[in-house]
């Protein structure tokens, strides 16, 4: 009970010092001459941006991909503080393609939604079309912090990288299931394809979280599968517990409008299943994510409480 007590704070203290750490690298990545790559920025364009990203966010992705680099750095500890910088560079690109999904997300013609952690989503505090470009740019953001010259990456991971992460994010990942998701509104969807969508919907990019961590301290093939078995495992876990606070939690627990998937006719497997089945399904992706850290032992503490913290969020 002890240990587990310590791990719990453990895992707090480090989702918090992760994310102010991805913050203070984008708050440099998002000042008025962007990385000194462009030598203006409007500056309205730059305060949307700036407005999407810097909103509560807990910043769980960076978290799951830095904290997956760290497992495996540890394998060799010299390495360990040489993968920091570049691990951060990854993790502040992986955020930036997430903020910019939930800008477009809230947009009128996606989930119309005027709020977004407590505060006007992009498009309410300044308009459509602002919302439109301030994700497109911190899409591009993205790229170019992870291939930038002096961001610690060689050549080649900066490119597998790149590669993992358009996969995850484009049509056949995030953007496809969003277009997926669209479409099966008001429709009647099968199981099979209701994971589907929700897979590459929300699941892709936190997939990509755990194995670019694996790709970062160039492990093992099978450590990449098992690190990509686990983030898919959480993936899974992440959308239900959402689906499941959408009938049963609060605008502060869920971070947007409760309610709106069941008034949008949305396909989810609460919608098919009912809540009851819903939260067995979710009980056995949690135990299928933790089963994957087995192998790795009590290194895999922090990962076992993050995935624990995804799947509990609707207790």
């Amino acid at each position: 009970m002890e240990k587990e007590t310590a791990n719990i704070t453990l895992f707090t203290t480090l989702l918090q010092r992760h994310a102010q750490a991805v913050e203070t690298r984008l708050d440099a990545a998002l000042s008025p001459s962007i990385a000194g790559a462009q030598s203006f920025v409007p500056p309205r364009l730059l305060a949307a941006m700036r407005h999407g990203v810097f909103n509560g966010g807990k910043r769980l992705r960076p978290f799951l991909l830095l904290e997956t680099a760290a497992l495996f750095a540890g394998e060799k500890p010299e390495s360990r503080q040489n993968y920091r910088h570049a691990a951060l560079e990854c993790a502040a690109a992986l955020e930036a393609v997430h903020c910019y999904s939930l800008i477009h997300d809230d947009l009128p013609a996606m989930d119309n939604d005027d709020w977004r952690r407590g505060k006007p989503t992009v498009h309410k505090a300044y308009d459509d079309a602002t919302a439109i470009l301030a994700g497109n740019a911190l899409f591009t953001l993205a790229f170019q912090l992870l291939t930038a010259p002096d961001n610690g990456l060689e050549p080649p991971i900066q490119a597998e990288l790149s590669y993992q992460l358009a996969l995850a994010a484009g049509a056949g990942g995030m953007i496809g299931g969003q277009m997926l998701d669209i479409l099966a509104e008001n429709q009647q969807k099968t199981a099979a394809e209701i994971i589907t969508l929700e897979m590459m919907k929300t699941g892709a990019l936190l997939r990509f979280s755990c194995l670019a961590g694996a790709i970062l301290a160039q492990t093992t093939a099978e450590n990449r599968l098992a690190m990509a078995k686990f983030g898919t495992a959480i993936g899974f876990a992440f959308q239900l517990a959402d689906d499941i606070l959408d009938i049963s939690g609060s605008q502060a627990a869920l971070g947007k409008t409760p309610g709106k998937d069941v008034a949008a006719g949305k396909a989810t497997l609460i919608a098919l299943y009912g809540e009851a089945k819903a939260r067995a399904l979710l009980a056995e992706k949690l135990a299928e994510a933790q089963n994957m850290l087995a192998p790795f032992g009590a290194r895999a503490d922090i990962l076992r409480q993050a995935a624990h913290f995804i799947a509990c969020r609707c207790s």
